[in-house]
């Protein structure tokens, strides 16, 4: 099991930090795991899983027209 920091989540999803909290609170995306008083992160496994859901639902509708 690998965690990631902030600075690694953002380079796989290009969300705020405020959106991502959102998405938390609402149960739409993995949560942070706490580590210490001022440190959090993410399981990888978790976030590449929520991210495969949504390359999985892609339809061909979401492509740009040609």
């Amino acid at each position: 099991m690998r965690c990631i920091s902030w600075k690694e989540l953002k380079t796989i999803v290009p969300y705020s930090r405020q959106h991502i909290g959102r998405l938390e609170q609402a149960n739409q995306f993995p949560l942070r795991v706490t580590l210490g008083q001022c440190r959090v992160c993410w399981v990888l496994d978790e976030v590449r899983a929520w991210l495969q859901v949504r390359i999985d639902s892609r339809s061909l509708t979401d492509t740009p027209d040609e």
